[in-house]
């Protein structure tokens, strides 16, 4: 089992930035990434953005691609979302969940367990 904590939400402007962090203790490296989900008021959850832990591959939702920037540390068991060009759409709670392994589904949050707590991340326009 692995227990996440996100953290870096808060209120910005549109076309502002932010980056969000995940940090992860347990047995990260048995599974096969972290992805980053959100949900918006009225909405259901949502694909954001996932990162393999060995090689670092990643996929974007297409809302999202060229905007957000998913990394991670595997030294520090942490997972990054940088959010630039900020939108009013992207105003929800954001959530880390793990990845269990190789999937040809990653925006299906079936495929992930181990869920955080979320961060709220308000969007102003």
């Amino acid at each position: 089992q692995v227990q996440l904590v996100e953290s870096g939400g808060g209120l910005v402007q549109a076309g502002g930035s932010l980056r969000l962090s995940c940090a992860a203790s347990g047995r990260t490296f048995s599974s096969y990434g972290m992805g980053w989900f959100r949900q918006a008021p009225g909405k259901e959850r949502e694909f954001v953005a996932v990162i393999s832990w060995s090689g670092g591959a990643t996929y974007y939702a297409d809302s999202v691609k060229g905007r957000f920037t998913i990394s991670r540390d595997y030294a520090k068991n942490t997972v990054y979302l940088q959010m630039n060009s900020l939108k009013r759409e992207d105003t929800a709670v954001y959530y880390c969940a793990v990845l269990r392994g190789y999937s040809d589904h990653p925006w299906d949050d079936h495929e992930y367990d181990d869920w955080g707590q979320g961060t709220q991340v308000t969007v102003s326009s």
